[in-house]
C-alpha cells in the first residue's frame, strides 16, 4: 500500500530540486525555497513503504455472520471472526502530481489474512445440531489503493485535506484448516464478497484516519527551529504551495532571529524571489538560501552582543605590552611604561554579506580599543575604526553549511585617543598582523562549525555540490538514510515536541 502518512510528513521538511529550474514568486517574506521533484517523491516512497505497511498491520476487520433458513429443514449459521490482515506486499506504487493535488496510487498489492470460522446447522425435524470450526488463511490479490490529497498553507503551517480515497479488491482466495474443512469450503467461499468489501472498508478507514492524524501533525510542525539557546530559524511557511505535473514548490521565511530581540528584517532590503536551480537534474536534494539568511545570522548575533571579545593572548605576546610599541606609539610607552595591554574588539554594526556568481564577500565594521592594564583597573587609551573586506569559501560539512574567511584588504582610522595623535601608517602593519593571527582564526573557528541545513535527522547529504548565483547559495545533493535507535522515522514525530512553536 502507498505510504501516505510518513511520506507527506517528510515532504514538509525535505527539499528536492526540479529537473532544471523551479521559480516561485514571493508575495511575502520568503528567503528559502523548497522544491520536491518526482524523483524525490519516488525516493521517499521506496524508503518509507516498509514503514507505512508496518504502521498499518496488524489490521483487525469486524466479524462477519451469515444465516440461512431452509423451510422445514432448519437453519445454517456461518461466522468468520478474528479476521486480521497480517501481511501486505505492495507490487507497485507511485506518486502523481497535478493541479488537483497529490495522488498516491498502489497497485498489484497482496494482503494476507488469517481468520477463524464457525459452522452450525440445526433442524426443527429432530433435535440435531451439527457444529464445526477451524481456522483459515485468506489471500487478497490485485488490491488497488488510491487517494488524492490537497495541500495548502494555514497560519504558517501546512494544511492537508483529503479529496478522494478508495480501495478495490480484485480477487480473494480462502483456504480452510481444521475440522471437516474440505466439506465446508464451498460454503465459506460465499464469504468472499463480504470479506473483500470488509478489507476495502478497513483499509479506506485506516487511510482516512491517517490523513486526519497527519494533518494534525503537519499543523504541529515547529515554526521555530533552534540554532542555539538564543537563536532560532524561522520555519514559517509563506504563500501557497505551487503544484505542477513534476514538482511541488514551497517557500519558508528561513531567517535566523534572536528570541529576545525584534525581527532582524530591518537589516534586509532584498527582492525575495526564491529560486532553486541545480545544474544536475539527477540530484535528489536542492536547497536555495538567499544571502538574507546569512545576513540574518550575522545581525542576530550582533544584536545578542556576541560579536565582541577581549584579546589578551596572541602568538607574539610582546604586542600586548606597551614596550612593544616603544617606537610605534612612543607617547603610549612614555605614559604607561611596561604595562600589559588588552585589545577590545567589537563590531560596530552587523557584517554585510554579499553573494555573487563568482564570490562571497563580507564587509566588517569594527572598533579596536587599546586598553592598558593598570593596578587601578583597565584604562582605554585609544580607539581605531576598522573596515575589513574579506571573501569566503563555503563547504558542506555533514548536514551543515560551513565556511572559511580570508581578508582581502582593510582600512583604518583613528576614532578617538587619550594619548594624542597616532601615526596610523606605523600602526597599520601591527593591526594587519593582529587581524591575520587573531581575528581571522577566531572567525574561522566559528564559521567552521557552520549553520544547519534543514535536513531531517537520519538523512545525510552525500555527493553534494555548491552553486553560487546572484544573492543565492544552492546546495545540490543526493541523500542517504541510516536508521538507528535515535534516528528513525518513528522517533521523528515525538521529537518535534522539543521545538518551540511561534505564537
Amino acid at each position: 500500500m502507498a505510504p501516505p502518512i510518513m511520506l507527506l510528513l517528510l515532504l514538509a521538511s525535505f527539499l528536492i530540486p526540479t529537473q532544471t529550474q523551479f521559480q516561485v514568486e514571493a508575495k511575502d517574506e520568503a528567503f528559502t525555497s523548497i522544491v520536491i521533484s518526482q524523483k524525490g517523491l519516488d525516493f521517499l516512497k521506496e524508503l518509507l513503504v516498509t514503514e507505512a505497511v508496518s504502521s498499518i498491520i496488524p489490521l483487525q476487520i469486524p466479524r462477519i455472520e451469515k444465516s440461512v433458513r431452509f423451510p422445514f429443514l432448519g437453519s445454517v449459521e456461518m461466522v468468520v471472526s478474528n479476521i486480521t490482515i497480517y501481511g501486505i506486499d505492495v507490487g507497485s506504487s507511485y506518486v502523481k502530481l497535478g493541479d488537483d493535488g497529490i495522488a498516491i496510487i498502489a497497485s498489484k498489492t497482496t494482503c494476507n489474512l488469517s481468520m477463524n470460522w464457525y459452522y452450525s446447522y440445526t433442524t426443527w425435524v429432530a433435535p440435531i445440531e451439527v457444529e464445526d470450526e477451524g481456522s483459515a488463511s485468506v489471500q487478497v490479490e490485485g488490491v488497488e489503493v488510491g487517494l488524492t490529497l490537497g495541500l495548502g498553507i494555514q497560519e504558517g503551517t501546512l494544511k492537508l485535506s483529503l479529496k478522494d480515497c478508495g480501495c478495490y479488491v480484485k480477487e480473494i482466495s480462502i483456504k480452510l484448516d481444521g475440522g471437516a474443512s474440505w466439506f465446508y469450503q464451498g460454503m465459506i467461499n460465499a464469504f468472499e464478497e463480504q470479506i473483500g468489501s470488509a478489507v476495502e472498508n478497513a483499509i479506506t478507514k485506516k487511510l482516512k484516519d491517517g490523513i486526519v492524524k497527519l494533518d494534525t501533525l503537519l499543523q504541529a510542525l515547529p515554526k521555530e527551529i533552534p540554532l542555539d539557546d538564543d537563536t532560532y530559524l524561522n520555519a514559517t511557511f509563506v504563500n501557497e504551495p505551487v503544484l505542477s505535473n513534476s514538482s511541488i514548490g514551497f517557500e519558508i521565511n528561513g531567517l535566523f532571529t534572536a528570541r529576545r530581540k525584534p525581527s532582524v528584517s530591518e537589516y534586509l532590503n532584498k527582492d525575495t524571489k526564491a529560486l532553486v536551480a541545480c545544474s544536475d537534474p539527477s540530484k535528489m536534494l536542492g536547497i536555495a538560501l538567499d544571502e538574507a539568511v546569512f545576513n540574518s545570522v550575522a545581525a542576530t548575533y550582533f544584536d545578542a552582543e556576541f560579536m565582541q571579545w577581549i584579546v589578551d593572548k596572541i602568538p607574539d605576546q610582546s604586542f600586548l605590552n606597551t614596550a612593544g610599541y616603544r617606537f610605534i606609539i612612543p607617547q603610549l610607552y612614555k605614559k604607561y611604561p611596561n604595562h600589559d595591554m588588552n585589545l577590545n574588539i567589537s563590531l560596530s554594526s552587523p557584517p554585510i554579506i554579499e553573494i555573487s556568481e563568482h564570490d562571497i564577500g563580507a564587509i566588517i565594521y569594527a572598533d579596536l580599543i587599546i586598553d592598558v592594564l593598570d593596578e587601578d583597573g583597565v584604562i582605554p587609551v585609544a580607539c581605531i575604526s576598522l573596515v575589513i573586506r574579506g571573501s569566503s569559501s563555503v563547504k558542506i560539512s555533514g548536514n551543515n553549511l560551513a565556511g572559511n574567511m580570508k581578508v582581502d584588504d582593510f582600512s583604518m582610522s583613528l576614532k578617538w585617543s587619550n594619548i594624542g595623535n597616532l601615526r596610523m601608517y606605523l600602526i597599520q602593519p601591527v593591526v594587519w598582523t593582529g587581524i591575520q593571527t587573531v581575528f581571522v582564526p577566531y572567525v574561522n573557528k566559528h564559521l567552521g562549525k557552520g549553520i544547519p541545513l534543514p535536513i531531517i535527522h537520519g538523512f545525510t547529504i552525500q555527493n553534494g555540490e555548491l552553486l553560487c548565483s546572484d544573492s543565492r547559495i544552492m546546495v545540490c545533493s543526493d541523500v542517504t538514510y541510516e536508521p538507528s535507535d535515535s534516528h528513525n522515522l518513528n522517533w521523528l514525530l515525538p521529537s518535534l515536541s522539543k521545538y518551540t512553536h511561534a505564537t
